[in-house]
């Protein structure tokens, strides 16, 4: 069976401004207990990008930064490497492979930004694929 990248992501995604500060981000993160949030289009910030907890790693404990001085658009990723909501997840898991990302957000056929799938849904969907139809978790 093949599934497709819409029935795996989680169609919950969460915006932060381009100017926050990293330690706003952080505080929307470990309030709804996520580890990506979508960087939104403005003025000074013409296309999205994604801030990760990667990017909190790599870009603000590795290199001891200050989070409450270091704006969200400094360490985001952009432009974002996106998921069509039809990929398969095979097709989806090697693209992030290829370029090494955990986080990938889902477009619709308007390619308005839909949901999020990240290597943890992976997990989920490989347990049911290991499972017969119709067989229950225990």
């Amino acid at each position: 069976m093949q599934y497709t990248v819409k029935e795996w992501m989680n169609d919950l995604v969460v915006f932060v401004d381009a100017e926050s500060t990293v330690s706003e981000a952080l505080a929307v993160m470990r309030r709804r207990y996520i580890h990506s949030l979508i960087v939104k289009q403005s003025e000074h910030n013409p296309e999205y990008g994604i801030l990760t907890s990667t990017d909190i790693c790599d870009k603000i404990v590795a290199q001891e930064r200050n989070p409450n001085e270091a704006r969200v658009h400094e360490i985001m990723t952009s432009p974002l490497i996106v998921a069509h909501e039809t990929m398969s997840l095979k097709e989806c898991a090697e693209l992030m492979k290829k370029k090494s990302i955990h986080h990938m957000p889902v477009i619709n056929q308007e390619g308005k930004i839909i949901g999020l799938i990240s290597d943890t849904d992976f997990l989920v969907a490989a347990e049911a694929m290991g499972r017969a139809p119709g067989e229950r978790i225990v």
